[in-house]
């Protein structure tokens, strides 16, 4: 179906960062993978062509555009040009952790960290996840001890995205406790790189995303300066609640990008693959399964496009974004799974980009909330 869903300026800034990802990415994508990490010039880069922090206001070096339409051909880019492990970290550092310092941030603080954020020179992560805690945020043991005029932070956090190469990191901390509220006394604070007592543990190495730095981190008695607190203390759960939705959606954008490219690689393997004397597409099977993938991919890329367009007017709710993220997720898993059958053997080689899309997507259906979360909360909207 056609889509109507974007401008010419959109279609324009999808192009410009299709060209540069076929020219500083695609091309060392196969050894970042090997390397387990994507080397930090490349944010440098991206920021050099405008890829990065096109919400934040020109005063600070962004292109001062609040339109999400922006990070979602970018994210669809990403996932056409197959370099999911890498583009990751950049839709990270666009969707999911730049709308924090956009909203929450002081005055002082923007000035201090938008204009490298925009830059690539601060490459940003966010620390929630912690082990034996999971999902559940409200379970979270990482502290943070108000002394004079810092927070002295102890604990732990796992499974974050840029960990390696953060250089600004959005940790989520207990600084007070209430037994009538789980989910009180949470802060977000800002720690940065160099800060005595933070440290990185391992690069985790993971089933797909392998260009993607993954890490543990470690915080023993690290001083962080007041200045740093994002917001106001005991507002975190609040603050993260209100970003999951965008969150969200950019893991569903994401999924249906790759969902979207697996099919039209597929559909060009069929074609060009022989097996009985004629091409795999002449077959019925092979014709009703594309059928079945084209139909769905349609349908879920409506409500997506919709979805987004809600996001833009500020009244997208937490429910229907979970929708998204749901559906998307679990569409990439079976197309994903589909498509890799249908190149049989072949699909099963690390050299075809079946083979890498298909462990990349495993993970989309935990990360920003597993799919068992987001059937929760769109049952609670249902006042179930």
């Amino acid at each position: 179906m056609d889509r109507k869903h974007y401008e010419d300026e959109h279609r324009a800034f999808g192009e410009a960062f299709r060209a540069f990802a076929e020219k500083q990415l695609v091309p060392n994508y196969p050894d970042w993978e090997k390397a387990g990490i994507t080397p930090r010039e490349i944010f440098v880069e991206a920021g050099r062509g405008g890829f990065l922090g096109m919400a934040v206001p020109e005063q600070y070096g962004g292109g001062g555009v609040v339109d999400f339409r922006f990070h979602q051909v970018l994210d669809e880019q990403i996932a056409a040009a197959g370099i999911g492990g890498a583009g990751l970290g950049i839709s990270l550092h666009n969707d999911i952790c730049l709308p924090y310092f956009l909203a929450y941030c002081s005055d002082e603080q923007k000035r201090r960290w938008l204009p490298g954020i925009v830059s690539g020179e601060l490459i940003t992560a966010i620390a929630m996840t912690e082990p034996g805690a999971g999902s559940d945020l409200a379970g979270m043991r990482t502290s943070a001890k108000l002394d004079g005029d810092a927070y002295v932070v102890n604990g732990a956090k796992t499974f974050i995205t840029n960990g390696i190469n953060a250089d600004v990191v959005i940790v989520a901390v207990k600084t007070g406790s209430d037994p009538k509220n789980r989910r009180g006394g949470i802060s977000l604070v800002v720690l940065e790189r160099g800060m005595q007592g933070f440290e990185r543990g391992r690069n985790l190495d993971k089933l797909g995303l392998h260009s993607q730095d993954t890490a543990e981190l470690f915080f023993t008695d690290v001083r962080v300066p007041v200045a740093n607190l994002l917001g106001e203390e005991g507002e975190g759960f609040s603050y993260l609640t209100a970003k999951l939705p965008q969150e969200r959606m950019s893991i569903a954008i994401s999924a249906l990008g790759e969902a979207t490219a697996a099919f039209t690689e597929t559909l060009q393997y069929v074609h060009d693959r022989k097996a009985f004397g004629t091409s795999v597409a002449s077959f019925q099977n092979t014709k009703f399964v594309l059928a079945d993938i084209a139909t769905e991919l349609d349908v879920a890329q409506a409500y997506v496009d919709r979805a987004v367009d809600r996001l833009n007017d500020g009244d997208l709710s937490a429910a229907d974004a979970s929708k998204a993220k749901y559906f998307c997720t679990e569409l990439q898993g079976r197309v994903i799974d589909r498509c890799l059958q249908l190149h049989g053997g072949y699909g099963y080689m690390s050299e075809y980009p079946i083979s890498r899309r298909y462990a990349d997507a495993r993970i989309t259906r935990i990360y920003g909330g597993t799919s068992e979360i987001m059937k929760s909360v769109i049952s609670k909207s249902l006042g179930l």
